[in-house]
């Protein structure tokens, strides 16, 4: 087991945004977490990483606890991770935006052309990040997680307003990553197909708690799920 939270609640006010939240994950695993707006996946990531300090409950990373540290000592344990909204820092290079992942995870950057190498960024290493498209911003993002060293890889939302093209190249990348390099991934992603055709496990979050945890084919065959997560996604259409 390289992650587990145990009852891990976050409450902002009177909001509950995480209610008595607990499940591990395995070393080696790709692990999903899906469900709708509002069901607390980012800020259970942001509980893990240290962006926010739990109300309740407790982390463990590698056997060691983690609860309430702090994002750079989090990610240099051993965890990093990429957000939802696309960002680098526009007037580097990509070349240098890995490099500072680099600096910040692991301390040393005699590794970053090998992670430009393995991203198919090598061509583009000595241009602006401020030129690139959605993908290839993506791209630098995820470079600059790998960069750090992880041994655990939280992506938020990595395949939003990708083509299925590109999807399915991004899935393929994902696939590289935890069998060639041996890092365990955690994956939130709306798309409940998509993920379980790459996830070992999955985990649907409904209203901050946990809706059920199990192998794709058992949480797509769950009633539970259909009733509401593809209700809210009905809804969504609707709206």
């Amino acid at each position: 087991m390289i992650l587990e939270a145990r009852g891990v609640s976050k409450n902002f006010g009177r909001l509950a945004a995480l209610v008595q939240v607990s499940f591990s994950v395995e070393e080696g695993e790709i692990f999903g977490i899906v469900g709708p707006n509002g069901a607390g996946k980012s800020t259970l990531f942001n509980c893990i990483t240290g962006l926010y300090r739990p109300t309740a409950g407790r982390i463990f990373f590698a056997g060691s606890e983690i609860t309430g540290l702090s994002p750079d000592q989090v990610c240099r344990r051993g965890i990093a991770r990429t957000f939802q909204i696309p960002a680098t820092f526009h007037s580097l290079s990509i070349y240098d935006n890995i490099r500072v992942g680099a600096l910040f995870g692991a301390g040393r950057t005699d590794h970053v052309d090998e992670v430009l190498d393995f991203l198919g960024l090598a061509p583009q290493a000595r241009s602006p990040a401020r030129n690139l498209d959605l993908y290839s911003t993506k791209l630098v993002m995820l470079g600059a997680a790998l960069a750090t060293n992880c041994r655990l890889l939280m992506l938020d939302e990595p395949m939003a307003g990708f083509s299925l093209v590109e999807i399915q190249r991004f899935l393929e990348l994902l696939r590289r990553i935890n069998q060639e390099r041996g890092i365990t991934v955690i994956i939130i992603e709306h798309l409940l197909d998509v993920l379980a055709g790459i996830a070992h496990r999955m985990m649907v979050l409904h209203d901050g708690h946990v809706l059920c945890i199990g192998k794709p084919a058992e949480v797509t065959c769950d009633s539970r799920v259909a009733e509401v997560y593809l209700g809210h996604k009905a809804e969504a259409r609707d709206a």
